[in-house]
């Protein structure tokens, strides 16, 4: 166990002296010391494929902003890569993604492949025993949105298409993302991960309608399979929390993170679901007694004094001031219950 197990007691909804907080991106470029190891490799890719310099990335968080857990540095997209995907990081634009676009083309998932996402796990628990180690992937939806689209997208058009359209080759992209996933993650909890989080990044562009038949299934499946598996926490991060809500509540997921659409105080009230949110990221632009009121804010209507986790609603931007962070983080530590 962890020296501070803080987040680990409060997925479990056990007596903690206060909220524990992390950060979605809490390792990134509006960090100088990332930014300086970001320059020792040609691209992003092969940060999150160099062992070591990864390893060195995942502790910042924990160094310079005392955070209560650290999220291992990588990206969701990896996996795809050992589904024969070619994957590149363009400066400015995101990623892009190349393949035939047949499903038949597609390999069976090989963990071997992303042997250095599991390395990285057991060097960052070897590295420090102050916090847990969060492992996280992809949910089934927001990759396969990635493949359909090539990259990001500002609509999501292809994918709804190829989802309407093409409804059961869809699904069985969906199935084959899905035991991928299954896989990855279960080897993050052989490598030591404390907790997981699955992100599903692009859901806010469904109607409650096409979430609950085209992808609630499948994430179902996904925490089911990892639960059984293992008493691991699961947390499912979801964009356009407050429509998808009475849904996601049904699955074994330990813990809903949500965006700001979302009141957690309210939902802490109707759920029975440990919680992890949900300030909106745009306040750390705002000036540092806003940043405090609107975090207190927060921390206040908290119905309970465990069962909840302080994050953002989305991740961390690189324009971001990293005293106003660091800030912040000071400011969810220094709320005593």
């Amino acid at each position: 166990m962890p020296k501070n197990d803080l987040l680990l007691r409060s997925l479990r909804k056990e007596p903690i002296e206060r909220f524990p907080v992390w950060l979605m991106r809490q390792a990134g470029r509006y960090m100088p010391q990332y930014r300086e190891l970001r320059n020792k490799v040609n691209n992003f890719l092969e940060l999150c494929k160099n062992v070591d310099l990864a390893v060195e990335v995942s502790l910042l968080p924990l160094r310079l902003l005392s955070v209560d857990a650290i999220i291992i540095f990588s990206d969701i997209l990896v996996p795809l890569e050992a589904l024969g995907v070619k994957l590149e990081f363009v400066e400015g634009e995101g990623p892009k993604l190349y393949w035939s676009s047949e499903l038949k083309d597609l390999k069976p998932y090989d963990p071997k492949e992303n042997a250095y996402v599991f390395e990285i796990i057991r060097k960052v628990k070897e590295a420090q025993d102050e916090v847990p180690v969060i492992g996280f992937g992809g949910a089934p939806f927001t990759l396969a949105s990635y493949l359909i689209e090539g990259g990001a997208s500002r609509d999501f058009r292809k994918t709804k298409l190829f989802m309407w359209e093409k409804e059961k080759e869809f699904k069985k992209l969906m199935e084959l993302l899905t035991e991928t996933q299954i896989t990855y993650l279960k080897e993050q909890i052989n490598a030591g991960a404390d907790v997981i989080q699955v992100f599903d990044s692009w859901a806010n562009y469904l109607s409650v309608e096409d979430y609950e038949e085209y992808v609630f299934p499948f994430v179902n499946y996904l925490v089911s399979e990892l639960k059984e598996f293992s008493d691991t926490p699961v947390i499912y991060f979801f964009r356009g929390s407050s429509a998808f809500i009475d849904a996601v509540a049904d699955t074994r997921a330990d813990c809903l993170s949500v965006d700001w659409s979302v009141d957690i105080p309210e939902a802490m009230k109707l759920y029975e679901k440990a919680f992890q949110g949900n300030l909106e990221p745009t306040v750390l632009y705002a000036s540092e007694e806003v940043i405090k009121e609107k975090t207190l804010s927060l921390l206040k209507r908290i119905p309970e004094k465990t069962g909840y986790i302080f994050n953002l609603g989305h991740g961390l931007a690189p324009d971001m001031d990293m005293k106003k962070v660091k800030l912040l983080v000071n400011t969810v530590k220094s709320y005593q219950l």
